[in-house]
């Protein structure tokens, strides 16, 4: 009687809150992987539809005012405020505020517009936004509680990033990592890492195709290949930065100097046209994965100004009202710069495109580790302790410069930080 007494003790206190935990999460991260995974595909094929119907009739962006006023009318009668974005949704995460589910269409269509028209934008970060509500609504109808309501959040922005860019374990820890500098979640890790793997994995099945590259040149760690993939990574840190200061600063302008959401999004497209027209090529609108992939595969330059000419259409776009995403304009800026750098180093363009790509978006998210994974699903494990490398240099030189204004900063970069007001977050 007294062992068995004891097993049950055992039971109650030990393995039954786990084993009951497992199983929630089994249940709830496999609901919403498949969910997620579904949207995810049909984002993705209405993503590459309009990147399609944008390249074969230019004329399209000569409508982008046109698409601009309906993305503004759109969330204005949906009441959703098109200044918030991706920062809503780690905000959702961080205090418990559900971010709307209509949050999902919305962001669907004012994409879906963005890039057939012309705009310069990406779609990851949109993903997390999908993701994020949707996962919030899993977790309000499953009646899980507040805590576990937040971990919802971070697995369906998990699965969608993971069915729309192929990339299954970077997305895992990538929402885990982004909510808190310095702290990673890991009481999410589980239904994190099974909402993007059956994400992954369904929308392979509907016909998504992941991103991979290849890549040439001497990818093992040497003490030439280290200190030039250092000098590298020290660029990569201050463009990062220049990457932030460029965005916030664009969109405080439209804020600031028209405060009107119509004649800001229609000044926005005008200045989109303007400049496409001036730089005489289509290459800097849409997400530009294609100059991404000849700057890694092939060593080759639309310009050597790209970087920053991308930067600058990116952060006109998503200033004046446009949506999508920062993420993919972050590969651009950083494999194109890597791409016109490495060589003045001595490295392989190819090579340093792929490691600038992965160091320039440690600094603009600050999330290393999943900036890491990220190389290694992209580019395969060869350069493995190159990405180390420079994943290290440039989330200590970024500072806590981020693309996303709600991140929160608990772990600092320094070892004696100067005092600041302490953050509160759900990662205490």
């Amino acid at each position: 009687m007294q062992f068995k007494h004891l097993l049950r003790q055992k039971w109650e206190l030990g393995l039954k809150p786990y084993t009951r935990t497992f199983v929630m999460w089994m249940v709830c991260a496999g609901i919403a992987g498949v969910a997620c995974g579904a949207v995810g595909a049909v984002f993705f094929h209405l993503v590459s539809w309009a990147t399609g119907m944008r390249q074969a009739h230019p004329w399209l962006l000569y409508l982008l005012p046109v698409g601009g006023l309906v993305i503004v009318f759109v969330y204005r009668i949906c009441r959703m405020g098109t200044e918030r974005g991706t920062n809503a949704v780690l905000e959702s995460a961080q205090q418990g505020k559900r971010a709307p589910l209509r949050l999902t269409p919305l962001i669907i269509m004012a994409t879906f517009i963005t890039h057939l028209l012309g705009g310069s934008a990406g779609r990851e970060g949109a993903a997390l936004q999908i993701g994020g509500s949707m996962g919030g609504w899993f977790g309000e109808k499953m009646r899980l509680d507040r805590n576990s309501q937040r971990v919802m959040v971070l697995a369906g922005m998990s699965a969608v990033f993971a069915a729309l860019f192929g990339t299954p374990l970077t997305a895992a820890v990538f929402s885990m990592e982004v909510i808190c500098v310095g702290i990673i979640y890991h009481s999410a890790l589980l239904p994190c890492a099974l909402a993007s793997l059956i994400s992954y994995g369904t929308a392979v099945l509907l016909g998504t195709k992941p991103e991979r590259f290849v890549v040439h040149g001497s990818a093992a760690l040497s003490f030439d290949n280290a200190w030039r993939a250092l000098l590298l990574a020290v660029g990569c840190a201050i463009l990062g930065i220049l990457f932030c200061v460029t965005m916030h600063t664009a969109s405080h302008l439209y804020q600031t100097k028209l405060k009107n959401q119509y004649l800001r999004i229609l000044v926005g497209s005008a200045l989109i046209i303007l400049f496409t027209l001036v730089v005489g090529t289509r290459a800097y609108n849409g997400a530009g994965m294609d100059v991404v992939e000849h700057a890694i595969t092939e060593g080759e330059l639309v310009h050597p100004a790209a970087f920053i000419l991308k930067l600058l259409l990116t952060a006109i776009t998503l200033g004046c009202g446009f949506r999508g995403g920062e993420i993919v304009p972050t590969f651009f800026v950083g494999s194109t710069f890597g791409c016109l750098v490495g060589p003045l180093l001595g490295l392989d363009p190819g090579l340093a495109a792929a490691l600038a790509l992965v160091a320039t978006f440690c600094a603009v998210t600050n999330c290393p580790i999943a900036s890491i994974l990220l190389g290694v699903e992209l580019f395969g494990a060869e350069p493995l302790l190159l990405y180390l490398l420079v994943c290290a240099v440039s989330y200590l030189l970024s500072g806590h410069y981020s693309l996303y204004s709600s991140q929160m900063t608990l772990g600092p970069k320094l070892t004696n930080p100067p005092p600041e007001k302490p953050v509160e977050s759900f990662c205490h």
